[in-house]
């Protein structure tokens, strides 16, 4: 349709100026948040602007809901100044067959935000935390010491000595099984055992096991069946905002079924699926107060557009706290901002000029 591609034409600049312009203002914070720091370390002025380049496609995901808000409300706004959405009214097209479009063009930036954050930007942010803890000296550690891990539901507990995250070795190990009703099943010890890619390969390890009501020992054979994963062992806890939504989905699996904390991993698995949905709620949130601005559209329009971003990022880092101190579901925490929003811009939308 004609009056679709004449929307498009006129929605698609602003939102390339915005999302750039705030993606700059983005990568700036960083770089002022950290700048003290880099002079005060002497960092490379190389490393520096290679830290913020690394930062570029987390900010452009974040700028790119607020930037579709403008951009959808800057536009509606001009075509109503200019009396073109009053004609468009008065040609008898209703107002929602008019800005489907924009609504369309937020669900396509939901699912590309979605595939872009997977694909670009985890192992991009991953390399800028990596290069920054570098630059700045953050020592961060990955062995550990005196670990206890349930697995398995919890008939599996494993009791480390000392965990070697570089060589992924285990030093002192002592594994209890047992079965669904808690009584022993058998008990392993082992100096040390490593990683072999899909299993830990044990080294002179012995295994206790009852045989005619009598604990006996006796060399364990070769065994494949302890395959938990080294990262279980780390002290440092893997950060699901660096992992593709695949594998936070099995790292919250890992831990809940390890008797782990995994509420917070939880909640911020379920966010990279609510903060994806952003860019179509902001697109319903832009056309319903799209049209309320005859005067001072720019100014109106980012003022509308910064003000509807703060309350909405306060309002989800309160539910994602609340659930990470498990006062509400992880479900409830990662979605009550977004589901919050798109039932205010329903409600809007039904006051909105047509």
């Amino acid at each position: 349709m004609i009056l679709d591609r004449y929307l498009v034409r006129q929605f698609f600049p602003i939102f390339l100026v915005a999302v750039g312009m705030f993606a700059f203002l983005l990568v700036l914070l960083d770089l002022f948040a950290n700048l003290v720091r880099y002079l005060n370390y002497e960092v490379p002025f190389l490393i520096i602007m290679k830290i913020s380049l690394y930062y570029i496609p987390k900010s452009f995901s974040y700028a790119m809901p607020i930037s579709l808000l403008f951009a959808a409300a800057y536009t509606l706004g001009d075509l109503y100044a200019r009396n073109e959405l009053t004609t468009v009214f008065s040609s008898g097209i209703p107002f929602w067959r008019f800005s489907i479009t924009l609504v369309i063009i937020g669900l396509l930036a939901s699912v590309f935000s979605f595939f872009f954050d997977d694909i670009i930007v985890i192992p991009t942010l991953k390399v800028k935390n990596d290069l920054s803890n570098r630059a700045l000296h953050r020592q961060v550690t990955e062995a550990n010491s005196d670990i206890v891990i349930k697995a398995r539901n919890g008939r599996l507990v494993y009791s480390v000595d000392y965990y070697d995250h570089t060589a992924q070795v285990l030093n002192g190990i002592s594994i209890i099984e047992m079965d669904d009703t808690g009584e022993l099943i058998s008990h392993i010890r082992a100096p040390s055992a490593s990683w072999a890619e899909t299993y830990w390969r044990f080294n002179n390890a012995v295994i206790y096991q009852y045989e005619n009501d009598m604990l006996r020992v006796r060399p364990l054979p070769t065994n494949t069946s302890y395959h938990e994963h080294p990262d279980m062992f780390r002290r440092k806890a893997v950060n699901v905002e660096e992992l593709p939504a695949k594998d936070a989905g099995l790292l919250v699996r890992d831990l809940r079924s390890s008797g782990l904390p995994y509420i917070q991993a939880q909640a911020n698995y379920y966010h990279r699926f609510s903060f994806a949905a952003t860019s179509l709620i902001v697109m319903i949130l832009s056309i319903s107060i799209g049209g309320r601005f005859r005067k001072n559209i720019l100014l109106m329009s980012l003022f509308a557009s910064l003000s509807v971003a703060v309350v909405f990022y306060i309002m989800e880092m309160l539910s994602m706290t609340l659930a990470g101190l498990n006062y509400i579901t992880p479900f409830v925490g990662a979605w009550f901002p977004v589901m919050s929003f798109m039932l205010i811009g329903l409600l809007l939308l039904r006051g909105a000029k047509t």
